[in-house]
């Protein structure tokens, strides 16, 4: 029986929208920590390293994330092991953002003037040094508007997860049309939250880019 869409299903949609925060801040989490690796790995002065750090981000940035997501939610079943939507979700998303967190943070990290690099190996310190204290602090500030910039497309790339039964926000949209099939209002509904969320993400990083200049 379609019903009118009212009060209660505007609350099901924002309630729904608390996992498409979770998923993209566990995948930005786990994302961004292999990205760094992959970073390093991709500067350091180490032929392998580099060809293993290219590899990675050219094969995963040359599959669709969609196929990622099948392949983690049903690719396992060959194996006879049974992988859930969130962690089919959050493992798909992760390995997708690790890869282009890693360019954008190469990129940061190759920007620092080289006389940085000089002057912090003529004080003796080591590589890894030199990343941590000298470079990394420099870079962060290059890299703050492209690193939120990929998340708010990562917000709104979860979306995709409700191909594989996950229910965020998109899903939910798409549960309460069966019902009350009121696409106008339903969708515009969802495309609301989205922008406030992604919106408020930019105004965030605006102040905080303001704020480190500042403090430079």
């Amino acid at each position: 029986m379609i019903r009118e869409f009212g009060s209660e299903d505007i609350l099901f949609l924002l309630l729904a929208t608390r996992w498409t925060i979770l998923l993209t801040l566990a995948s930005a989490l786990i994302g961004g920590t292999i990205a760094l690796v992959v970073a390093v790995l991709r500067i350091v002065p180490l032929r392998p390293a580099n060809w293993l750090a290219i590899g990675y981000i050219n094969l995963v940035q040359g599959t669709p994330v969609l196929g990622q997501l099948f392949i983690f939610f049903f690719g396992f079943s060959v194996f006879g092991w049974s992988v859930g939507a969130w962690t089919a979700a959050v493992t798909a998303f992760s390995i997708y953002a690790s890869a282009y967190l890693a360019e954008i943070w190469r990129g940061g990290l190759q920007s620092v003037p080289k006389t940085q690099w000089e002057s912090s190996a003529a004080l003796g310190l080591t590589y890894l040094q030199r990343l941590r204290y000298i470079i990394v602090p420099q870079a962060v500030r290059i890299n703050i508007p492209p690193t939120v910039g990929f998340i708010v497309q990562l917000i709104k790339n979860t979306s995709l997860a409700s191909v594989i039964g996950f229910v965020e926000l998109s899903r939910a949209g798409q549960m309460l049309n069966n019902a009350t099939f009121a696409p106008m209002s339903i969708y515009l509904t969802v495309a609301a939250i989205y922008f406030v969320i992604c919106y408020s993400l930019s105004n965030v990083s605006q102040r905080l880019e303001r704020r480190i200049h500042v403090a430079r």
